[in-house]
């Protein structure tokens, strides 16, 4: 299944970035860094990638998930991770992303998570 990315709004200023299908290497999965690139020329710095609909992550997924939290980062912004399950889940644990990132288990939570930070 191809990558689609849908970007939402969360007040005062979080964008979320609700994924369906597959984090993988290839032309889709570059979508993520360009969406984030426009967030940061918009400014925003509170993100989240809410994860509920993807159904495979891989190397270079979790390597763009990875290159996405330092540009924030060096931003002066935050990456939050929602709703990853299953392999996925089990991925962001095994490459010990979920220990560089926050997760969530909803989008809702990790936008709260930015007020309570």
């Amino acid at each position: 299944m191809i990558l689609s990315i849908e970007r939402k709004n969360v007040k005062p200023d979080i964008a979320v970035l609700v994924m369906t299908g597959r984090v993988t290497m290839g032309s889709d999965s570059q979508k993520i860094e360009w969406e984030l690139a426009e967030l940061l020329k918009e400014n925003h710095r509170k993100v989240v990638f809410d994860l509920t609909g993807v159904s495979f992550l891989d190397s270079s997924g979790v390597g763009i998930l990875v290159v996405c939290h330092a540009r924030l980062k060096k931003a002066g912004g935050v990456l939050r991770i929602a709703g990853a399950r299953g392999m996925v889940e089990e991925t962001l644990n095994m490459t010990s992303v979920s220990k560089i990132v926050h997760c969530y288990p909803t989008a809702a939570e990790a936008a709260q998570g930015f007020q309570l930070a």
